[in-house]
């Protein structure tokens, strides 16, 4: 059974395709400005979203892991710092905001800011269908011009039903997706560190033995994978293999975060492709690969501890990859290499975790037919404006933005939260500023 939303009164004016922090802040502009306007020009916006409600990392959503970002990168305050829709008006509601800053923290819990997230999301609700899978978006043609796309969802509980939404533009914000090494195949003692709170909670609860588990990784995850099941496991041998020497401190000091200003954008946007480059690799250490210092020495601490106990469980694998992992009935064989020497050992392990990192998912993977209207340079690297537009075929009206997967051209900033604000105000502007456009006039006129 197919729905059709297709006729003229039923267009939009924008739909977001995904549902995390970065289209529910665009959400929350579409709704403030709506609910500002006298003269009901507010945005027709809609949002589909594969899972059944708001998650967002929840497999990492650690009890005691704080944020990597100051609360003041919420969904708003950058872009409005009087919206109703801060972290701090969260609190106040929450009867929580003396207590927080009591605290004296810049970095909220991981925990209490996703409950941020689902409160701002519960409050937009009404723009918003959960368990809807986008599984194509097509263009619509009219006198030669693509002005509109047909975004067709299917519903999660009943795959038979499927939603055919007409609009003018459309907004990926699909997130990242879990890096795994070449040939690593999962199962149920094989997993991504995304799924290690279920995953664990499933071992817990059905008793099943930890002596022994492997973390492959180098970065905060890896290094929050290895402390939590050091916790949550005492009696097992926790192995963290990377190829570093040790790891790598984040460089958060404050002239270095500067690349996550802002204004830093418009710096990254206008260089050239040859400075481009030499500021994601000057500053990675901001962000990839690298470690919260106070994790670092607690790793530290807990390893001496032990030696001095005479009970090493916390073992660093350092310099070494893991070459082999075969999957048996009871755990996995671990052949881990120590890079120097080329000496290898095997370890017979409960679980082996992937702590391996996140990748962009392919703007194909959701715009099917669309992604072949859209222009890319001479690296085969689609072509973004600085509004977040892509760039496309000259006979194309409707838009298509990116939230996500724009490095290259918005540089570090393109994944993570400190620019979420902005960057959804930003969207919001070039989608009232083409809707208001002679061209963009003259087909609402026709349609």
């Amino acid at each position: 059974m197919t729905t059709l939303h297709t006729e003229p009164d039923s267009i939009y004016d924008v739909l977001g395709i995904g549902f995390g922090p970065s289209n529910l802040a665009l959400a929350i502009a579409v709704h403030e400005h709506g609910a500002a306007s006298s003269s009901g020009d507010g945005l027709r916006a809609g949002f589909l979203e594969r899972q059944p409600r708001f998650g967002w990392h929840r497999g990492m959503l650690i009890d005691d892991a704080t944020m990597q970002v100051s609360f003041l990168k919420d969904l708003v305050t950058m872009r409005d710092p009087t919206s109703d829709f801060t972290f701090l008006n969260y609190l106040r509601e929450r009867g929580r905001l003396v207590d927080f800053s009591n605290q004296k923290a810049l970095f909220p819990l991981r925990i209490e800011f996703h409950d941020y997230f689902e409160w701002a999301a519960a409050r937009v609700g009404h723009l918003v269908e959960y368990a809807a899978d986008v599984v194509s978006v097509k263009p619509v043609t009219e006198d030669g011009e693509v002005r509109w796309f047909d975004v067709t969802s299917r519903d999660s509980d009943a795959p038979e039903r499927l939603t055919v939404r007409r609009t003018r533009a459309v907004c990926v914000a699909t997130g990242l997706e879990p890096h795994l090494p070449p040939g690593a195949e999962l199962s149920n003692r094989v997993w991504h560190n995304s799924e290690l709170l279920p995953r664990v909670d499933h071992l817990l609860r059905s008793e099943t033995p930890v002596r022994r588990a492997v973390v492959l990784g180098a970065g905060q995850s890896a290094a929050e994978t290895v402390d939590y099941l050091h916790r949550r496991f005492p009696g097992a041998e926790i192995c963290s293999v990377f190829a570093k020497y040790g790891y790598t401190p984040a460089d958060d000091s404050p002239f270095a975060n500067r690349i996550f200003d802002p204004e830093a954008v418009d710096v990254f946007y206008a260089a050239s492709p040859e400075v481009k480059q030499s500021l994601n690799d000057y500053h990675r250490g901001t962000n990839y690969s690298v470690v919260d210092m106070d994790l670092i020495e607690s790793l530290s601490r807990t390893m001496y501890q032990e030696k001095v106990q005479g009970t090493q469980r916390l073992r660093i694998m350092n310099v070494s990859r893991i070459r082999e992992a075969a999957s048996r009935a009871d755990g996995v064989r671990v052949t881990v290499e120590f890079l120097p020497t080329g000496e290898r050992e095997t370890l017979d392990a409960d679980v082996l975790v992937f702590a391996t990192g996140y990748q962009p998912r392919g703007i194909g993977d959701h715009l099917g037919d669309i992604a072949k209207l859209c222009l890319r340079d001479e690296e085969d690297q689609l072509r973004v404006g600085r509004d977040h537009r892509v760039a496309t075929a000259p006979n194309v009206a409707a838009g298509i933005y990116l939230q996500g997967g724009t490095e290259h051209t918005h540089g570090l900033t393109s994944t993570l939260l400190s620019t979420t604000a902005v960057r959804a105000g930003e969207i919001h502007a070039s989608l009232l500023a083409h809707r208001s456009s002679p061209a963009a006039t003259a087909t609402t006129s026709r349609g």
